[in-house]
């Protein structure tokens, strides 16, 4: 049996799938597997997907939608888990713009309750049921001899994004050849694209590592180092790797942070906080990792307020990334080369 696939979310962009998507009754309540659902209603907010082009499309009543099996545990968003079983006829929901299915067990009010779908089938891929998951190498040891510029947060919508295309667009025209990386969160082609859209020569994800998020992963940092490893292969100057989601979390940051080699060729800590609370608690949980955060920006840099406080109270330097663009690259540029 065939269906038409109205919209093709971006969590599969490395499947090839075409609009018209074969179907099977066969399916696993498995990360990474491939489902063909209905949407059963349209929002006013949050309804929109992604698709592998990295357009974004409204969702309508009735579209056919093919996404993957993952989780999602945001603190100002829809926390998901993968059932334990899924059949046709079932009932399931879109957890991010990505196209990441499951089942909501909570979420906020800012977006509202979750996309309801019907399960129609699994989606078939050179005759078995499709998944975006992949074999993968083992972890490289070593990294190669790269500078890396770390961007991490507080809380997820700190900053982090913005401030890390900021560093590759400014760090570019410099004459600066960077690469960039998102190594944790919830599969989303947005946040590399921007980097692209920076001037990022190439961009790499855990969605390239075939999974759909990275939550309830604790090899985090095997995962970071593969992709570390392929982005440096080609020695650029620099690369500006994006954590996402913060430094406390259900994301695996805190595992990245704490992997030796990753931390040994870590040129650069930028920290993006909320607030100024924010931004104290993670200078105290960083150095209690043995880690200084080398720049403070997101929100609590808006104004002169949170800057002459990271001046004077945290003794580091502050750099918005949206009013003090060169700023900021001039902090980086300077540590990094």
């Amino acid at each position: 049996m065939k269906v038409h696939a109205d919209k093709i979310a971006s969590v599969t962009i490395h499947l090839g799938l075409e609009s018209e998507v074969e179907l099977t009754d066969r399916m696993e309540a498995k990360e990474g597997n491939v489902l063909v659902v209905k949407a059963l209603q349209e929002k006013t907010v949050y309804n929109t997907i992604e698709l592998v082009s990295g357009r974004m499309a409204k969702i309508s009543r009735d579209d056919v939608l093919v996404g993957a099996l993952g989780r999602r545990k945001a603190l100002r968003g829809f926390v998901g888990e993968i059932p334990e079983t899924v059949k046709v006829g079932d009932r399931i929901h879109v957890l991010n713009l990505g196209g990441v299915l499951g089942v909501v067990v909570s979420g906020t009010p800012d977006v509202g309750k979750p996309l309801l779908c019907e399960v129609l089938g699994a989606a078939v891929l050179n005759g078995a049921p499709a998944t975006i998951r992949r074999e993968l190498p083992p972890a490289p040891a070593k990294l190669p001899d790269v500078p890396l510029i770390l961007v991490e947060g507080t809380c997820m919508s700190a900053g982090k994004t913005q401030a890390a295309a900021t560093i590759i667009g400014k760090l570019t025209q410099r004459g600066y050849r960077v690469h960039g990386a998102k190594l944790t969160g919830v599969a989303c082609l947005r946040d590399t694209l921007n980097m692209e859209d920076h001037g990022a020569v190439r961009t790499m994800s855990f969605l390239d590592m075939g999974l759909p998020s990275t939550v309830g992963h604790s090899d985090t940092a095997e995962i970071a180092r593969r992709i570390l490893a392929e982005l440096g292969s080609d020695k650029p100057d620099a690369i500006v790797v994006e954590l996402g989601d913060g430094i406390i979390g259900h994301y695996g940051v805190t595992e990245i942070l704490k992997d030796a080699e990753i931390l040994s060729k870590t040129k650069v800590h930028v920290m993006a906080a909320n607030d100024l609370v924010a931004a104290w608690g993670a200078v105290q949980l960083m150095r209690s990792w043995g880690i200084e955060i080398d720049v403070l920006t997101g929100p609590a840099t808006d104004n002169d307020a949170g800057e002459e406080y990271a001046a004077k109270e945290l003794r580091i330097p502050a750099a918005n990334a949206r009013t003090a663009a060169h700023k900021l690259a001039d902090l980086v540029e300077e540590l990094v080369f």
